[in-house]
């Protein structure tokens, strides 16, 4: 069993930039493809960006591409979301999690999750 801790998160005006952190535990880390999801209020939750196991393949959704950045080390068994030019519509709790199926934009094929880190952009 993997478990996440996302950090980073905070209060930001709109063009900062801000950078997650997901802290993995358990030495499989490297097995697992992650990924970002973020929920804003009384949304559902949206696919944000996924990384392979290696880091060699990134993807992102067309609302964030050229934004943010997915990175991983997988030696510190963790995962980043650079996140730049902020926009208030990218105000959302922030998860991270992972899965051993594939890289997939689906939040059901992800199997463990971290708690979130909030992030509101303010205008």
């Amino acid at each position: 069993q993997v478990q996440l801790v996302e950090s980073g998160g905070g209060l930001v005006q709109a063009g900062d930039s801000l950078r997650l952190s997901c802290a993995a535990s358990g030495r499989t880390f490297s097995n697992y493809v992650m990924g970002w999801f973020r929920q804003a209020p009384g949304k559902e939750r949206e696919f944000v960006a996924a990384i392979s196991w290696n880091g060699g393949n990134t993807y992102y959704a067309d609302s964030v591409k050229g934004r943010f950045t997915i990175s991983r080390s997988n030696a510190w068994n963790t995962v980043y979301l650079q996140m730049n030019s902020l926009k208030p519509e990218d105000t959302a709790v922030y998860y991270c999690a992972g899965t051993r199926v594939g890289v997939s934009l689906s939040a059901y094929e992800y199997d463990f999750w971290g708690q979130g880190t909030r992030v509101t952009v303010s205008s």
